[in-house]
């Protein structure tokens, strides 16, 4: 009596503390895991311990649902900061690590029998040029005078494919989609700009303090101005879908003009050059004149090279090496600009001669991916010297279409050339040919933000830093679903 007694206690008692379903079990279970990693780590300092339950539910999100995932690392690319690692290699904290892990997950996903990509997706010439493109830089990379580099270059250009192109192409399908993209990336980007902003406001807003607030969000201020100009025409997006005269639609708009009022606070021309052509670019997308404006951009550029060229007239624009400074105010860095006398402008020509004079070394093949900076100081012309030219920040040529001839040659270039300028052409005939207005506004929103990358990448190499390639491929995915599933067929 007095053992049955004693089980009716202990099955009582039992009842009495045992979880009332599995997930409270699981919440318990792992709030002790979590407790007793902090423990360990405090214990034997070694600190990265108190984070290993967070990174195995972060595997285990990602076997059971990587579409959580994907949009965790949308969420961290405002938040994640460069890190220089051994040898001259960096990575990007914490996106990089997820994007390869979503990498290998998708793949392995897609290995399953039924799991397979829209073949209108994979056989789309959006999506092939971009393949030749990608596939033109592992053909360089056995060609390179440094593979070891252009291998990291290559692998690090794949997985940002595979994440950002193909992965998204296969969540981002639905109008809903698109709104979710946009708040899961709208309040991690407002909460950097908001530090930042406090910081430079205790600095009063000058222009030579805009580089020490950036930490750790931001390499540069040009990073910085890029990831709020690209986000302008998702917030004129995000404005349609909110009543008018309501009170979210009214947040939103005093939200915007802070977006814009950072823009303008990062002293940053090209943003503010891109901002323009964008608006532009609205108008010409409705006109249907994409074409006339890339046939005229290229006939720009071939005169403009041709005058320089011609006889070497670019020497006579060549600096005053001690009247070419960095400026402490914007507005003597504006009329250093037209002067020739703004060092960033002057190196930045320093550095595009002596790619002129590398892609005439190797002009079909280049000197292999990411090998711009490992070889161009013996090609570099003295007499446009600065005092910057040491390149203590190791930065690359400041020119993407640029920096591809030099290291993937004349091919690489055309290659890339043809990719950006028929997914221009292609998005205005998408535009033109859906009749549904929201629809219309997403299409537009994305051209709008490949005319802002396009316009940075003139005189920047962006496409590799996580904040700016990674929306590079995902607005040229939304087009080719906007083409497949949304394009009216007449």
């Amino acid at each position: 009596m007095s053992t049955g007694g004693r089980s009716t206690t202990l099955n009582s008692f039992w009842q009495h503390i045992k979880p009332a379903s599995l997930p409270e079990w699981f919440f318990w279970t792992y709030g002790a895991i979590i407790a007793c990693s902090i423990l360990l780590g405090i214990a034997t300092e070694l600190y990265f311990l108190a984070g290993l339950p967070a990174f195995f539910l972060l595997i285990y999100l990602t076997i059971v649902d990587f579409r959580k995932v994907f949009f965790l690392l949308i969420a961290s690319i405002p938040l994640s900061t460069e890190i220089v690692l051994p040898n001259g290699f960096g990575t990007d904290l914490p996106s990089e690590p997820l994007i390869v892990g979503l990498m290998l997950v998708f793949l392995i996903y897609l290995a399953q029998p039924g799991k397979r990509l829209d073949i209108r997706f994979l056989l789309h010439p959006i999506t092939l040029l971009l393949v030749a493109h990608v596939g033109w830089i592992y053909l360089t990379t056995f060609t390179s005078s440094l593979w070891v580099v252009s291998l990291k270059f290559a692998l690090a250009k794949t997985w940002y494919v595979a994440v950002f192109y193909f992965m998204a192409g296969w969540l981002l399908t639905t109008e809903k989609d698109i709104r979710h993209l946009f708040w899961t990336f709208f309040y991690p980007l407002l909460f950097t700009v908001l530090v930042v902003f406090a910081r430079h406001g205790l600095d009063g807003f000058t222009f030579q303090s805009i580089h020490k607030v950036l930490h750790p969000f931001y390499r540069n201020h040009v990073n910085y101005a890029v990831s709020l100009a690209l986000f302008a025409p998702l917030m004129w997006l995000a404005l349609s879908w909110m009543a008018p005269h309501s009170r979210k639609r009214k947040i939103m708009i005093g939200i915007a003009a802070f977006m814009l009022l950072a823009v303008y606070l990062s002293y940053t021309r090209a943003a503010y050059v891109a901002l323009l052509v964008a608006a532009g670019g609205y108008f010409v997308v409705r006109w249907r004149l994409t074409r006339l404006a890339i046939a005229s951009a290229l006939i720009a550029s071939v005169i403009t090279f041709s005058f320089f060229a011609y006889r070497n007239t670019y020497l006579l624009y060549a600096p005053d090496y001690d009247r070419t400074i960095a400026h402490q105010s914007f507005d003597n860095l504006i009329e250093a600009t037209y002067k020739m006398e703004d060092i960033s402008t002057m190196e930045r020509l320093y550095r595009w001669i002596a790619g002129v004079y590398m892609s005439r070394e190797y002009p079909l093949v280049g000197f292999g991916p990411g090998n711009f900076l490992n070889f161009y100081k013996s090609y570099t012309v003295n007499s446009f010297q600065t005092y910057v030219s040491n390149n203590p920040e190791q930065s690359g040529i400041h020119s993407y279409y640029l920096m591809t001839l030099v290291d993937q040659g004349i091919i690489g270039l055309l290659l890339f050339l043809a990719l950006s300028f028929y997914t221009l052409i292609r998005g205005e005939q998408i535009y033109h040919s859906i009749s549904d207005p929201p629809r219309k506004r997403i299409v537009m929103m994305a051209l709008l933000c490949l005319i802002v990358i396009h316009t940075f990448l003139i005189i920047n190499d962006l496409i590799e830093v996580d904040k700016v390639g990674s929306f590079f491929f995902i607005y040229t995915a939304l087009l080719v679903n906007a083409d497949i599933r949304w394009r009216q067929i007449f």
